[in-house]
This record gives C-alpha cells, structure tokens and sequence, in this order.
C-alpha cells in the first residue's frame, strides 16, 4: 500500500498524531498512557513557552487511511545560541516496525532542518532535553517512572537502519531510600559538615511560595546543568509555565532548597511517581480519571529525583550529599521508600560514582541518535577519555 507522509494541519490531524501511541502500545502492558489533555497543551504552539523561542513541524506517515508513524523537527534558537551550535532536533517519535515508513518521517525531518540550516539532527527529546527524550534501550521490563517513557524494543533497530547512529546514553539509578547502612559511610560524614562547617542551611521547599523557590531551583539548574551535553537553560518563562504544572504534584517532603547567606547554592527537586496513578487512567480525567487519581495517589511508592545540583564554588561543601540524607529522612515519615535518579548522562562520571557509593544500581538506559547533515560536520560523540559507565558495572 502506498506511504504518505503529511504535516500535521488540523485539528483532526493534531488528535490522530497524539493519540496514535494508544494503537501501537495497545498490547504493551509497561507502556503508560500520558494526559490527553496535557499532551494537547505541550503541543499547543499558542500555550507552550518554548515556542517563544523554538520552531517545530509536526508530521504523520499514513498507509491507507492509517497513521502508522509520526514525528516532529525542531530548532531551539536557545540551545543552538547557548551551546553555540546549529544543531537541529527531532522528537515524538512513534512507528509501526516499518523501515519504509521511518526513512519517510525521518526524510521529511531532515529536509525541514535542512532548510533551517541546521548541520544535524538529534533525538528524540520533546521537545529539548529537559522534557521527555531517548528510546529505552535496557530497563524493557519496568514501567517507566514520572516524566520518563516507555518505547518499542525495536526502536534502536529501526532507528539506526535508516542512517541514524548513537549519540548518547543517558542511565536511570535505582535507589532504596529505606536502609541506610546501604550508603557508603562517607556519605552520612560529610552531609554532618555542611552546616556547622559552611553555614549552609538546606530546607524543604515552600509549596505556598512555589513562585520565588522554583526562581531559586533555576538559578542552580541553568548553573550546574549548563556544561551537559545537549543543555538547553529554561527560560523565566518556561520556568513559570514549570511551577504552574508541578505545583499539584509537588510534596515539601521531596523538594530541597540549599542556602548561604540568603544565596542559593544548591536545589534539589524530587516527585512522586505519579505515572502509578496515569496508567490507571487511559489518559483521560474525564469521566473517571479523577477518581483512580484520588483512590491512588495516597499508594504511590517511589519517587523520581528529577534534578539534583549544586553551583560549582559550593560542591566541595556537601550539599548533594545533605540533600541525599534528606531523602532518606522523608522515606521514613512517606509511603515512598525508592525511586530513580536521573536521567544522568553516561559520561557524567562523578555523579555516576556517587550513585554507586549511595548504593544504586542502573536500571534503565536511554539512547539519542543523531544523523549529520553537513559535510564538514563532525559526530557529537563524547571525548575520548570520557569513556561510559557499563550498566551494573563498578567505577
């Protein structure tokens, strides 16, 4: 049957490019449905504040009538102006294990980033890193965690035979927070110094004041992020459109705030896992969603260490390790008694042996690819001696 690969130009099309997972993971039992109605939103180039500084195409393969894969280019003026770059992204991606159909989405892509002027493309992530990026390369036999996805098996396959290579891996941690005596004893040692020796106080964050402490997560984020592969910095913006969604989900007792003389030094900013309560909900709120969502949120019983970071003139005091200390002290008085850290890129040497020594274990692995566009373009590989961290393997 004859392929067409479309832009997504209406609102049917829109609703058929969001809702197409629901047809392929239809018989995967890990695979978590997201909000429908969050979905639309993040799409929504009038209501997401990336779009203020971001471009993107939507398109959707079509076999007979069917959509059986989509995808989307982007150029984030930010990302490409910040890292001084002139990469071009791609992201959503779904397909049926059609090579024909994937070169086609990914074709389209190409000559849209192309005519952008862009030298690669890089991905997936929806629609930058900071948002939902990778296909699942180990970790197929868990559900994945809040704000993380679950992906075909074949994705890596299908990807590299139509010309993409890997870019990098990106490691999710497993961590018990129950039973401390898995930690390395330094750990416990050094969170004693931080304020008696430094003068850094280290408090919960305040949901009332949700506003002014996410201002003070961002300022650590764009500082301590800012040298990761593929960093994009959140804008005020996007920071404030960040508060808006987080703030239902937030609990005091996972979100951390470090502080010296009214500066902050450091943030950490853990969640629920509440894709424990979305997998019960088909996507939608409406007209029972909510109900699943208030029968069991109270059940939820790991968390996601969304983001953990000190500035760089304060991470020889022992904050990350305090805030780590602070995790263990709220799985004692919660229903969450493990979680996952991450996404952590596989060079990130340091923090991965920091996992190891809080006596994590690798559990997931996500890859991004890229594709060069320019002749004089060289891969976007990590240094030669920066070599990646096996999963499962000491350091």
């Amino acid at each position: 049957m004859a392929l067409e690969v479309r832009p997504v130009a209406s609102k049917r099309d829109l609703t058929t490019f969001i809702k197409l997972p629901w047809r392929l993971y239809r018989n995967e039992p890990h695979w978590v449905p997201p909000l429908i109605s969050e979905r639309r939103r993040f799409l929504d180039r009038r209501k997401n504040p990336w779009f203020e500084h971001g471009e993107a195409q939507y398109w959707l393969a079509w076999r007979d009538g069917t959509a059986v894969g989509r995808i989307t280019a982007q150029v984030d003026h930010v990302l490409n102006e910040f890292q001084d770059n002139r990469w071009g992204l791609f992201g959503f991606f779904e397909c049926e294990d059609d090579p024909e159909a994937a070169a086609a989405l990914f074709d389209a892509a190409e000559q849209w980033l192309r005519a952008r002027g862009r030298d690669r493309m890089v991905g997936p992530a929806d629609f930058t890193m900071n948002d939902e990026c990778g296909v699942l390369v180990e970790g197929f036999e868990l559900d994945p965690i809040i704000l993380t996805n679950w992906t075909k098996p074949y994705y890596p396959r299908l990807i590299e035979s139509v010309g993409l290579q890997k870019a990098m891996d990106t490691l999710m941690w497993h961590l018990e927070i129950s039973g401390r005596d898995r930690v390395h004893p330094s750990i416990w040692r050094v969170a004693d110094r931080v304020e008696s020796k430094y003068g850094i106080t280290v408090r919960p964050m305040r949901k009332k004041d949700i506003h002014a402490e996410i201002d003070r997560f961002l300022e650590v984020y764009n500082e301590a992020w800012e040298r990761n592969w593929g960093f994009s910095p959140l804008t005020e913006t996007e920071v404030r459109h960040y508060a808006k969604t987080l703030k239902p989900i937030l609990d005091e007792n996972w979100a951390f705030v470090a502080q010296k003389d009214g500066e902050t030094v450091g943030a950490a900013l853990t969640v629920p896992d509440y894709n424990q309560v979305f997998k019960h909900m088909n996507g939608r709120i409406l007209p029972f969603g909510w109900l699943q969502f208030l029968l069991r949120r109270k059940k939820i019983d790991r968390v996601r260490v969304f983001a953990l970071g000190v500035k760089r003139e304060w991470q020889h005091t022992g904050v990350a390790a305090r805030f780590y200390e602070l995790h263990f002290d709220s799985a004692e008085v919660t229903p969450q008694t493990y979680g996952e850290m991450g996404w952590i890129l596989e060079t990130n040497k340091s923090m991965n042996r920091a996992m190891e020594g809080m006596g994590g274990r690798v559990v997931r692995r996500y890859r991004l690819f890229e594709r060069l566009l320019d002749p004089d373009a060289v891969p976007s590989i990590a240094p030669a001696d920066s070599e990646p961290v096996p999963a499962g393997e000491s350091t």
